[in-house]
C-alpha cells in the first residue's frame, strides 16, 4: 500500500540523524544516523545526503513516497564561529543633501568582530541615487571587487519603502555572477546601520551556503526525490531552499529550533522551559502560548535583525566532567567527556571497573588541572559525568536514553568518594547540585523575561542527555517535567513535522485597519513563497506600543498537510489533564465553556464564587493551548464580540499605584485560538475585529482575558 513519508534530517555536532515519519499517523517508520561530515569536501551536506539515503534503503522507502524532506543546518552558525566567511563589499546609497551626509556614515561599517580573532572584513562604497544608472552601479561594484570583495550588500536609506535602487544593484550583480544581498530583503525595519549590518552578516556566509545548498539539492534529486527541499530556520519554521539561498542567515540556531518544534508535537502544555541536553552543551529556551520565544540575535556584540530562538547555551550537559579536590566536587564542566576522548563510567562494562583510582588532568592545554579521570587496573581511563550521577541516584529509568550501568558508575565514583572521605551518594548529589547552581538562575531569568507565572513553569527535556539533568532540577524546583517520546531524535522529528514560517515587521505608528490587512497579506505571501500551501496559512499580529513595531507572523503547512498527532480527547480525559496541570483534583475542576474544538476548564471554587481563577484551554486532542493562573471567559458571537471585549477589559484590569495593567486576551474561533495583548483598547478592538470580519455574525466565539494573580 502506498504511503506518504516525511523526512527530517538534523545536523548535530557529532551525528547527523534522519527520521522517516508517516504523514498520516506521524508514526516513525525508520531512523538512520551517520557521523557529521565536517571534513568532507562537500561539508555537512555529505552527511545530510548519506543519512537520507541510508534511511530510504534501510527501511524500504520508495523515493516516490517522500512528500516532504527538510534538514536543519549548523553551517551558518559554524561559519560565523569559525570565521569561514567572505569579504563583504557594501554599496550604500541615499538621495542628496543632509540625508546623504547622514547615510554615508550610517552604512559605512567597520569589520565585524566574530570573536576568537575572527572577523568579517568589510569594504565600503557610496553612491547618491540622483543620477544612478546601471553604468555607475557596475563601476562601483567592479571597484569593490578589485579591492577584494567576494559578495555585495546593497543598502539604501528608506530602502524598506523604495527598494528600486537596491534592486538595480541586485540585477547588476546577478549579471556579473557575484553573490548579493539586498538589505530590504532581510528586514523591513528602519535603522539603517543595524539593517546594513544584518545584511552584511547574511552576505558573508552566502558563498559557502550556496555551495552546500546546491550540493545537497542535487544529491537529493539524484536519489529520486522531486519534492522541494526545505531548510530549518532559526525561528522554528522551514523555508524552501531557494529562499534559503537569499537569506541563509535565517538558519542560525536551526538545530535548537528543530528540537523545540519536535517537542511541541508531543508536548501537551503550551508554556514551559525546554532543555536540549547534549553531551557538551545544554540549550535552554522558553515555549509560551504554544510558540517558542523569539528574539533578535547578537553577533560580535552587535544587535541584528536576525530573528531566532532566544536560547541560552551552557557548558553543562550530560557528558560534562567533574572537577574536585579533597573537599568534594568543586565544579561540573564546561569540558565534556567527548572533548577529552574519555568514556563515561556509566556506559562502561562494570567488569572493567577494577581497582579504580582518581587522577586529575587538564583536558586541553590551558584548562584547569583538577578535572577527574578514573584510572582502571587495565591502564585505561573513564570519567565521571552528570549522567553518571543521575544514574547512581536512581533518577534515570530504563526507558530514558541516558540510562546506563548504575553498578559501573558506582564503582568508579567510589574512588572519588574515598578520596573526598564521603559516600558515593554524597558525590552524586554534589555533582548535580553544581549543575543545578548553573542552570536554575538561567531558567528563572527566562521565566521572568517572558512573564511565565510560577504556576506555569514546567520543564521539557529533549536530546539524548535530558534525563541526566531535568529530573533532578524539576524535583529541586518543585515543578513538573516531561521527556517526550523519542527525545534523542526529537530534532529530526521537529524538522520533519515543521511548518513553514515567515515574518514581516514594520514601524507603523497608530496602524489602521488597511495597514494591518496589508502587512498580514505580505506575510502570508512570503510564507507561500517559502513553500506553504495557500489555504493553510494563518497570520498572527503583534503590536509593540513602545516602538510602534507591527509584526506579522505567518505559518502554514506544505502541500502534504499534516494531521494531528493524537486521537480525539473526550471531556473526562480533558478534565483530568486540566486538573493535573492546575495541580487540582478532578472534583475541584469544572468545565466552564465548551465548543466543538475547545474545552475551557477552571477552578470549581472560583466559578462557584463568581470570581476569576485558574483557567486552561484544551483543544479536542487534549493539548493545553492556554495556561493562566487568573482569568475569565465569556461566550459570545462574532456580531457581539466587542461587548465581551469591553467587559473583560474593565473586569480584568489590575490597578497598581498610577498604572493600570490590562489583561491578555485569547480568542477561540473555530479550530483556532489566537492571543492578543494591547494597552490601547481601540488597537485591541482593531486586531480582534479583523478576525471577526471573516466569520458569520452568529458564529460562536470564546473570549478569555487573563492577568497575573491579584
Amino acid at each position: 500500500m502506498s504511503r506518504n513519508v516525511r523526512m527530517g534530517i538534523d545536523v548535530g555536532g557529532t551525528h547527523t540523524k534522519a527520521v522517516a515519519i508517516d504523514n498520516s499517523t506521524h508514526e516513525i517508520i525508520g531512523k538512520s544516523s551517520v557521523k557529521t561530515t565536517h571534513d568532507d569536501p562537500r561539508g555537512v551536506a555529505a552527511g545530510v545526503v548519506k543519512s537520507f539515503e541510508n534511511c530510504l534503503h534501510e527501511h524500504q522507502i520508495d523515493p516516490a513516497e517522500v512528500v516532504f524532506v527538510a534538514h536543519s543546518t549548523t553551517q551558518a552558525t559554524n561559519a560565523l564561529i569559525e570565521g569561514d566567511v567572505a569579504t563583504v563589499g557594501i554599496l550604500g546609497m541615499a538621495r542628496g543633501g543632509v540625508e546623504a551626509w547622514l547615510a554615508k556614515s550610517q552604512v559605512h561599517l567597520d569589520d565585524i568582530d566574530l570573536g576568537f580573532g575572527k572577523k568579517i572584513h568589510i569594504l565600503n562604497s557610496f553612491l547618491k541615487i540622483k543620477h544612478l544608472d546601471e553604468v555607475l552601479v557596475s563601476q562601483a561594484i567592479d571597484q569593490l571587487k578589485a579591492q577584494g570583495a567576494q559578495v555585495i550588500v546593497a543598502s539604501m536609506t528608506f530602502g524598506v519603502d523604495d527598494s528600486g535602487p537596491e534592486q538595480l544593484v541586485y540585477n547588476v550583480c546577478t549579471k556579473k555572477g557575484i553573490p548579493v544581498t539586498m538589505a530590504s530583503d532581510i528586514t523591513k525595519l528602519y535603522g539603517l546601520t543595524r539593517r546594513t549590518r544584518t545584511a552584511a552578516i547574511n552576505a558573508s556566509i552566502l558563498p559557502k551556503m550556496l555551495s552546500t545548498a546546491e550540493s545537497t539539492e542535487q544529491s537529493v534529486r539524484e536519489a529520486g526525490v522531486t519534492v522541494p527541499l526545505m531548510i530549518m530556520r532559526g525561528d522554528g519554521g522551514v523555508m524552501e531552499i531557494n529562499e534559503m539561498k537569499k537569506r541563509p542567515v535565517l538558519t542560525m540556531l536551526s538545530g535548537p529550533a528543530a528540537s523545540v518544534m519536535g517537542s511541541l508535537m508531543y508536548l501537551r502544555a503550551s508554556n514551559g522551559v525546554y532543555f536540549e541536553v547534549g553531551g557538551t552543551t545544554t540549550n535552554i529556551g522558553v515555549i509560551k502560548n504554544g510558540r517558542p520565544a523569539i528574539d533578535y540575535s547578537i553577533v560580535g556584540g552587535h544587535p541584528t535583525y536576525i530573528s531566532s530562538l532566544d536560547v541560552r547555551v551552557l557548558g553543562c550537559a550530560g557528558g560534562s566532567m567533574v572537577r574536585a579536590d579533597r573537599s568534594g566536587v568543586t565544579d561540573v564542566g564546561p569540558r565534556s567527556a567527548h572533548i577529552a576522548g574519555l568514556e563515561y563510567a556509566v556506559y562502561s562494562d562494570p567488569d572493567r571497573i577494577v581497582d579504580p583510582q582518581v587522577e586529575f588532568f587538564s583536558p586541553k592545554p590551558g584548562d584547569p588541572s583538577d578535572y577527574v579521570a578514573i584510572r582502571l587496573a587495565d591502564g585505561s581511563r573513564v570519567t565521571l559525568t552528570n549522567s553518571c550521577a543521575a544514574n547512581v541516584l536512581g533518577l534515570v529509568k530504563p526507558e530514558h536514553f541516558s540510562y546506563g550501568s548504575q553498578a559501573a558508575a558506582r564503582k568508579a565514583m567510589q574512588a572519588l568518594a574515598d578520596y573526598c572521605s564521603c559516600t558515593v551518594e554524597d558525590i552524586a548529589r554534589q555533582i548535580l547540585e553544581r549543575a543545578y547552581a548553573k542552570l536554575e538562575p538561567v531558567i528563572m531569568e527566562l521565566a521572568d523575561k517572558y512573564q511565565l507565572e510560577k504556576e506555569q513553569i514546567s520543564l521539557v527535556g529533549v536530546g539524548g542527555g535530558a534525563a541526566a539533568l531535568i529530573i533532578y532540577l524539576a524535583q529541586k524546583m518543585g515543578v513538573n517535567y516531561s521527556i517526550p517520546e523519542n527525545a534523542e531524535v526529537i530534532s529530526s522529528i521537529g524538522v520533519a513535522l515543521a511548518m513553514v514560517r515567515d515574518v514581516v515587521e514594520r514601524i507603523i505608528p497608530t496602524p489602521t485597519q488597511d495597514e494591518i490587512r496589508a502587512i498580514k497579506s505580505e506575510a502570508a505571501n512570503k510564507a507561500i513563497e517559502s513553500g506553504a500551501s495557500p489555504d493553510s496559512v494563518e497570520v498572527h499580529i503583534e503590536i509593540d506600543p513602545q516602538t510602534s513595531k507591527v509584526t506579522a507572523i505567518a505559518t502554514g503547512s506544505t502541500e502534504a498537510r499534516t494531521q494531528e498527532l493524537l486521537k480525539a480527547c473526550d471531556e473526562a480525559e480533558a478534565c483530568r489533564l486540566a486538573a493535573e496541570d492546575m495541580r487540582l483534583s478532578p472534583v475541584e475542576t469544572v468545565l466552564v465553556e465548551k465548543t466543538r474544538y475547545f474545552y475551557v476548564f477552571g477552578e470549581k471554587s472560583a466559578q462557584t464564587e463568581g470570581r476569576s481563577g485558574a483557567l486552561r484551554i484544551l483543544d479536542s486532542k487534549g493539548f493545553i493551548k492556554v495556561q493562566r493562573a487568573n482569568g475569565l471567559v465569556i461566550r459570545t458571537t462574532a456580531e457581539n464580540y466587542d461587548g465581551a471585549l469591553q467587559q473583560l477589559w474593565d473586569d480584568m484590569a489590575v490597578y497598581r499605584s498610577e498604572v493600570i495593567i490590562r489583561p491578555d486576551y485569547y480568542v477561540c474561533v473555530g479550530a483556532r485560538v489566537m492571543d492578543f495583548s494591547s494597552t490601547d483598547y481601540e488597537q485591541l478592538k482593531l486586531l480582534v475585529g479583523l478576525e471577526m470580519h471573516s466569520l458569520q455574525q452568529d458564529d460562536d466565539v470564546l473570549i478569555v482575558a487573563a492577568n497575573a494573580r491579584r
